[in-house]
């Protein structure tokens, strides 16, 4: 095994392993996938680069890896595959199917080593989403099957594979026959509370308020010693990159300082980089969990940056409080529903229902017209949700350990957020994860 391999190993380990990334249908760490699809492509090629990114695949769109991380680390060969098998549409550009159509045009361009990584890719999630969730398994088969059509310059052999996955994946799921499904409990609470977050939040709060504008600008011939020194002088580190007297992209000082000219180190703006100045702060959270920075563009031009240490400004943590309080006023509505006369009681350890009663009388002798669940923490709250089967099952959750470590990484944001923490170092995870719900 070469040391780019091991070394993409070690990185995609230790990137999935920090957030307890796990496979959503077995709760098995996510590595196993890995595992899998890097084997797969090992079948069919010994190119280094193609298995090392067979490993790190994932790597951007799940962990707080960007693709400006992976290509730090291994080079632009890998980074470069790595951002083809990452999905490029935001959540902006329509629904579900709308999404995959600009995803599957992407993924169309890619070359024939990214697409064989794919196959791989499909092959693995075909067998372990039919196997256990024929629910979803008809959409993702449909997807899957529109996929294969537009990799054709993938490995012809394990083209064949796929293919033979997919119709044994769909004999399969004929044989289980049409799933029975009871009302969508996830998805009401989600359109609840996405409802509730679009007009209070998504509306008021958006990229201008936290951008930083684009101050420098040079030109592609410039010396990139003489473009480092100027962006030092200034302590910025980002510079839009002119061609022919056109903006075409951007510079910064990682990229100057291994580079003889602005040029040599300038990048282009990607579509799934740049994002309206009206948008809102879960979309350009979206954006930075794949790229360094989030460029802002006002009437067709770039004009301003958002780096992920932004989320620490004040709009910002307005904004996640904003989110964590519905989240919260969420929990006790269904604490409500799925307790009803606060039959929670016998299921609390005694000295915090007590200090929810405490709470309580203090409350009540201020005026206040609250009730006893209205007093309880939100620890108290999770360790309810986690006692009840419908409702952890409705929840989403895969297992109380993942409960619990949500709970915890809950509870830090919001205790990070009151203290004036870091959250762009500590929360990242848990910022990017709330997102993200919110949108879906």
């Amino acid at each position: 095994m070469s040391e780019l391999i091991q070394r993409a190993i070690h990185f995609a380990t230790r990137a999935h392993e920090r957030i307890d990334h796990r496979r959503k249908y077995t709760g098995k760490p996510y590595t196993d996938h890995l595992s899998e699809v890097a084997r797969i492509t090992a079948s069919v090629t010994d190119d280094e680069a193609m298995i090392a990114a067979a490993w790190l695949h994932d790597a951007v769109e799940d962990t707080p890896a960007t693709i400006d991380d992976i290509e730090r680390e291994f080079g632009p060969e890998v980074a470069g595959l790595v951002r083809a098998l990452t999905d490029v549409s935001k959540p902006s550009d329509g629904n579900r199917a709308e999404r995959k159509a600009i995803d599957r045009a992407h993924l169309a361009q890619a070359c024939g080593r990214a697409q064989t990584i794919k196959l791989a890719d499909l092959i693995d999630n075909c067998q372990d989403i039919t196997r256990h969730d024929s629910r979803f398994a008809g959409t993702f088969l449909e997807e899957m099957d529109a996929l294969l059509e537009v990799l054709d310059k993938a490995d012809p052999t394990l083209m064949k594979r796929a293919r033979k996955t997919l119709a044994k994946c769909r004999a399969r799921l004929d044989r289980q026959g049409a799933v029975k499904t009871g009302p969508d409990l996830t998805g009401e609470l989600n359109r609840q509370l996405w409802n509730q977050f679009k007009h209070h939040f998504n509306e008021v709060f958006s990229a201008k308020d936290i951008a930083e504008p684009v101050r420098l600008s040079f030109d592609a011939d410039t010396p990139a010693r003489q473009a480092i020194e100027t962006l030092e002088e200034k302590r910025l580190e980002v510079a839009t990159l002119r061609m022919e007297g056109e903006i075409t992209g951007y510079v910064t000082l990682g990229q100057l300082r291994q580079a003889g000219t602005c040029g040599m180190a300038g990048r282009p703006f990607t579509a799934d980089q740049v994002v309206a100045a009206d948008a809102g702060f879960a979309e350009v959270i979206h954006v930075l969990t794949r790229h360094d920075h989030c460029f802002v563009s006002l009437f067709g031009q770039v004009q301003a940056f958002i780096s992920r240490g932004d989320v620490n400004k004040p709009y910002m943590r307005m904004w996640l409080f904003g989110i964590l309080t519905l989240i919260e006023m969420q929990a006790t509505d269904l604490v409500r529903e799925y307790y009803p006369g606060d039959s929670w009681q016998d299921l609390l350890p005694p000295p915090r229902l007590e200090a929810a009663r405490a709470l309580l009388r203090q409350r009540r002798r201020s005026g206040q017209n609250v009730d006893l669940v209205d007093c309880l923490q939100i620890a108290d709250k999770g360790l309810l949700v986690m006692q009840h089967d419908e409702l952890f099952t409705a929840l989403g959750f895969l297992s109380k350990n993942s409960a619990k470590k949500e709970i915890k990484q809950f509870q830090s944001l919001r205790n990070n957020l009151a203290h004036a923490q870091d959250i762009s170092t500590y929360d990242w995870h848990q910022i990017a994860r709330m997102a993200q719900r919110m949108l879906e």
